[in-house]
């Protein structure tokens, strides 16, 4: 017997993060490891047997059966290539696995599964985690099968980071949400109590996802009216946004304080109707964001009759962006910059438009309340602090 085993650190915590979380099996294994001293010993099995796989079995939002098999394969793999001892619970539960998912569809890599993400909030003191917030999910395990808006992408992660860390710029706020996806930061924001949640996808595939997360997640979905006031704090709106074809009365019409997107610059042929509708938000003036020419309505793209100032690395201005008693609409965009001809493109119709762009990665980091998902790199992620800026006689600064 292992005496010195301890269910309650911080190593137990992270790997039943990691399994609900569905991380790759190789890092489950390296935090089973951990919470044996190096090994996964009897007393870890026994764990695992109790926190992972027969919890997992009374819970429906759990991970997919395919993903569990695999994991039980990795551990008896690793502790008997130790020469140790499996405890007997894990190979009848895989044996199980073997025969029931044999030809199962559940195979399938395209599956619709759940994944829990667990933020974990540390204490005051030698910071061990003591509680979270576990946000469960359906989504798609491949992203570039033509089901990105049904996958948890690694900006939304950051930015719900950022939300939970500055919980004073959100609450009581009315906050819109670009590109929506699975709905993790409107879940998010529902938890710091904004004042109210719009949520917006333009595929109806992902639309219709994202409403059953939010019901899984206790959140009741209102319907597609703007100018509503929500009452119920835990009533959200859904709406069908095609940023190409919505109107500015339409967008005019949500007023947010806040407006939000998450990787949501990586297509350019998306980026001019992206700017488009955040110059709308984002000006305060009733008429059109620039003097168009030769535009007949608001779905024209003609941009580029104004010139604006756009900060890009250098967050001089930094402060007067977090100044919550400032008025005005400001917009938080996270980003993984996968393409810098997409990205200069996004600063340069930015610029056009009167909108000032300021790099706040390093001067407004969160907190990291996801340390146990080794697959979620936050060193490629850039968040944004965006608004309107008046002055037309200034040009792009860059840091």
């Amino acid at each position: 017997m292992d005496e010195d085993f301890n269910p309650s650190t911080t190593a137990c915590l992270h790997l039943v993060s990691a399994f609900l979380a569905m991380e790759p099996t190789d890092c489950l294994i390296s935090l089973a490891r951990e919470c044996g001293g190096g090994s996964i010993t009897m007393e870890v099995q026994s764990f695992i047997w109790e926190e992972c796989i027969n919890r997992a079995a009374c819970n429906i939002n759990r991970p997919s059966d395919s993903y569990i098999k695999n994991f039980l394969k990795k551990v008896i793999v690793d502790v008997e290539s130790n020469c140790s001892d499996v405890l007997d619970g894990l190979y009848e539960q895989y044996a199980y696995y073997l025969t029931a998912l044999k030809d199962d569809s559940s195979m399938i890599a395209n599956k619709r599964v759940c994944k829990s993400i667990s933020f974990l909030f540390p204490d005051e003191g030698p910071s061990r985690p003591t509680s979270k917030l576990v946000v469960p999910l359906r989504c798609s395990l491949d992203m570039l099968e033509g089901d990105t808006g049904c996958s948890i992408w690694p900006s939304s992660l950051f930015l719900s980071e950022f939300i939970l860390s500055h919980l004073e710029l959100f609450s009581n706020k009315s906050c819109f949400e670009v590109g929506s996806g699975v709905g993790l930061v409107g879940v998010i924001l529902a938890y710091v109590k904004a004042k109210k949640v719009v949520l917006s996808d333009g595929d109806f595939s992902s639309l219709a996802n994202l409403k059953l997360n939010l019901e899984m997640n206790q959140l009741i979905t209102g319907t597609d009216m703007p100018d509503r006031t929500l009452q119920d704090p835990n009533l959200m709106e859904c709406i069908h946004l095609s940023w190409e074809s919505a109107s500015e009365s339409r967008l005019r019409a949500f007023r947010p304080d806040i407006v939000l997107g998450a990787d949501v610059i990586y297509d350019p042929i998306c980026v001019p109707h992206l700017i488009r509708v955040l110059a709308i938000f984002l000006n305060p003036d009733k008429s059109n964001p620039c003097q168009r020419r030769g535009a007949p309505d608001d779905n024209d793209l003609a941009f580029g009759s104004c010139l604006g100032r756009t900060v890009y690395g250098d967050a001089s201005n930094t402060k007067s962006q977090f100044d919550t008693s400032k008025k005005g609409t400001v917009a938080y965009i996270a980003t993984v910059i996968r393409n810098l001809d997409t990205f200069h493109c996004f600063l340069k119709l930015s610029s056009e438009n009167h909108l000032s762009v300021v790099d706040i990665t390093e001067t407004q980091k969160p907190l990291e309340l996801l340390p146990y998902m080794q697959s979620y790199n936050r060193s490629s992620i850039r968040l944004f602090s965006i608004s309107f800026s008046g002055d037309q006689n200034s040009g792009m600064v860059a840091g």
